[in-house]
Formats: structure tokens, C-alpha cells, sequence
């Protein structure tokens, strides 16, 4: 892979660990701001809503703009929200701060994608975003179980600072390795033309299966440290080990959806959700089992992240070249509203007293949905299929 697309799964390191960080960390925050465990998974929901949000109006705002100095901005933006997170005197601050530290997440991935996927040929474009999303998935696989760590031993906010110092380190790898040409002979699409994506079924068909279908994952995801600890009965201690393994499932599952989406997007979509929900309800089964619930969370990484460059491409082709940039964007943010569901969905269970043992059954129903809209989708793809199969004589 060249050079700039490494730079790039550097910034996707940074932003991934911020956005997961606050997971191994939710009984601190929780106990020092003085909110329920479901309060603070909202630091979650409020993330991902800043990047719904964030996303397409941060992209078509700096649609004009050259794509490194874009880059920059979003990791200094990135870097400058850490450190308030690490400042916030309370949990309303503390959320404004995560939400600004959000804004620059779906841009970045959106802006990102388009920027992979132009350095390589057309047969490695899956693999391009697959390689750029290793950096969320390094992110989670080291960057959560070390905030989770870092934050046992010398507190969350210290866990924030190191966060920050990471985003200084990826500006600069961003600075020093993505050419100042990139993009530079793309002429940006009119805005009607960039909006106009919004009007395709297929896109937005692409967008719900991907809320869906992947936000299933944080239902279970967002509460994984109460889980192991209040239901599974491990210790706080090895929360951040039991991490690692789910983190080695992303990398492994982040490089199968690449190869499997190079191959043919259709059967990598059906494969990944149909997978990731079937994993969701046999972790529902094991939940108590100390063993089995370590092995499940392994196998729920790789389903989970091989579901990334099949979603992220699917979106791709069906916007077409005019309207590429803000459906990869809105898809970043599609993700991210479907981490929001998730924490949601697990919070209202929580607080409605089913428990932490239903999050399992609650997360593979909301990725079911996704697959059954991949389904439609899919079926709706027959008909130009066979036009072009069997043209009119």
C-alpha cells in the first residue's frame, strides 16, 4: 500500500482510540462525575450524534479545499477536543467536549476513504479502506485496552492526555506523508450534484443497513466492561486483556472484509451481518461462561469488523463518482448513528431492569434489521442486473 493511505490508518488510530476509549473507562467516569453507568454511556450516543451531524456539514464545507490541508485540520480539531475532554470539570462539559472532539471523526474517515481508494487500483479499493480502518481496528486491538489500563493506574483524565499526545504524533505523520497533490486535479462536484446522492434508493438503503447493521455491536460493545465484570465476573484487572483478544477479532475481521468485498460486496455483506448476528446471540447463550465469553468476544471482532469495507464500499459504488465524498462521509456518520442506536438500545434495557444479559439478544435483533435491508437492497440491484444481461433487441 502507498505511503499516504499508512498515514492515514495513523489518523484513523488517533480518532478510533477516542471514540472506544471512553468504554473501558465507564464505571471511573460514571463514579467521579457522579452519574449512572447509563448516563455515561451517553459520552458514547453524544460522540456518535456529533459525527451524524458533523459529517456531511464539515463536508460539504470544506468540499473546495485541498484534501491534506482538510486532513490537518480535522487531527487538530481532533488533538484540541482530547484535551478539553481531559480538563472537563463535569459531565456536561465533559460532553461538549466529546462532541467537539466528534466533529472531525466523520470527515476525516469520509475524506479518507475517497483519498485511499484514488492511490490504489481498482481491484484493491476494498483493501485500500480495509487498510485505513486498520488504524480503528489497532485502535481498539492496543489504544482501549491501554486507556483502560492507563486510567486504572493514574486516572481517566491522564488516559485523555495521552490520547491527545497521540493526535500531535498523527498530524505530524499526516503532515510529512500525504502528497500535497492528492485530489488536486478532482474537480469538486456542484452542490447540487453532491446533494443529489441523497435522492438514490441504493444510498440510502447502503446508509440504514449500515446504522443497523453495525450498530447492533454497541449494544453489547458500549457495556462490555459491566458485563465482564458484574454478570461474566471476571475482575477489573482483566478487563483490558480480555480487550486485547476482542481487539485481535477486528484486525483479523478488518482484513477478511477487505479481501471478501475485493471479491464481491453482495456475499461479503450477507456474510458479515448474517455472521455478526448469529455471534450475538451465542455470546446471549455462554454469557456466564468465563471461558467461552472470552472466545465469543474474539469471534464478535472479526464479525463485527468485517462488516466495515463491505458497508463502506456499498455506499461507494451505488453514489457514483459526483457524490462519492459526502456519501462516504454520510456513511462514517451512518456507522456512528448506529453506535449511538446501540448505546441507546443497551441503555433503555439497562434501565428498564431486563439486565446486562439481554444486551446480547437486544444487539443481534438490530443487526438482523441490517441484513434483512442488505436483503432488499440486494434484490433490488436484480432488475439493472438483467437489463444489462439481456439488453432490448
Amino acid at each position: 500500500m502507498p505511503l499516504a493511505v499508512l498515514a492515514l490508518t495513523a489518523g484513523a488510530f488517533g480518532i478510533g482510540t477516542t471514540e472506544f476509549l471512553i468504554m473501558g473507562l465507564l464505571l471511573q467516569v460514571a463514579a467521579d462525575m457522579h452519574v449512572s453507568v447509563s448516563a455515561a454511556g451517553l459520552l458514547i450516543s453524544g460522540y456518535a450524534l456529533g459525527v451524524f451531524v458533523g459529517a456531511p456539514i464539515l463536508t460539504l464545507g470544506t468540499r473546495k479545499m485541498p484534501r491534506k490541508a482538510v486532513l490537518l485540520a480535522l487531527m487538530a480539531i481532533f488533538t484540541l477536543g482530547n484535551a478539553a475532554c481531559a480538563l472537563a470539570p463535569n459531565y456536561e462539559l465533559l460532553m461538549a467536549a466529546r462532541i467537539l472532539t466528534s466533529l472531525a471523526h466523520g470527515t476525516f474517515f469520509g475524506v479518507g476513504s475517497v483519498v485511499a481508494t484514488s492511490l490504489v487500483p481498482e481491484d484493491k479499493k476494498a483493501s485500500a479502506i480495509a487498510t485505513m480502518f486498520i488504524g480503528l481496528t489497532v485502535a481498539t486491538l492496543l489504544g482501549v485496552p491501554f486507556g483502560a489500563w492507563f486510567g486504572l493506574m493514574l486516572g481517566w483524565r491522564a488516559a485523555f492526555w495521552a490520547v491527545a499526545a497521540i493526535g500531535v504524533i498523527a498530524f505530524i505523520v499526516l503532515a510529512a506523508l500525504v502528497p500535497g497533490h492528492v485530489g488536486a486535479n478532482d474537480k469538486p462536484a456542484q452542490l447540487r450534484e453532491e446533494l443529489a446522492v441523497l435522492g438514490r434508493p441504493q444510498v440510502l438503503l447502503g446508509l440504514a443497513m449500515t446504522v443497523f447493521g453495525f450498530g447492533g455491536l454497541f449494544a453489547v460493545f458500549t457495556y462490555v466492561q459491566p458485563i465482564l465484570t458484574r454478570l461474566t465476573g471476571f475482575s477489573d484487572a482483566a478487563v483490558s486483556p480480555i480487550l486485547l483478544v476482542f481487539g485481535a477479532g477486528l484486525a483479523i475481521g478488518n482484513v477478511a472484509g477487505g479481501r471478501l468485498a475485493d471479491k464481491g460486496v453482495a456475499r461479503a455483506l450477507l456474510v458479515s451481518l448474517g455472521g455478526l448476528a448469529a455471534v450475538l446471540v451465542a455470546l446471549a447463550a455462554v454469557i456466564s461462561i468465563k471461558a467461552l465469553v472470552v472466545v465469543l468476544l474474539f469471534v464478535l471482532g472479526i464479525a463485527a469488523f468485517a462488516t466495515v469495507a463491505p458497508l463502506q464500499l456499498r455506499v461507494l459504488e451505488a453514489a457514483g463518482v459526483e457524490g462519492r465524498t459526502l456519501a462516504s462521509s454520510l456513511n462514517i456518520a451512518a456507522f456512528n448513528l448506529g453506535n449511538a442506536l446501540g448505546a441507546w438500545a443497551g441503555g433503555v434495557t439497562i434501565d428498564r431492569g431486563l439486565g446486562l444479559g439481554v444486551l446480547p439478544l437486544v444487539a443481534a435483533v438490530i443487526t438482523a434489521i441490517g441484513l434483512l435491508l442488505a436483503l432488499w437492497s440486494l434484490r433490488l440491484d436484480r432488475p439493472a442486473v438483467l437489463a444489462t444481461q439481456c439488453p432490448a433487441e
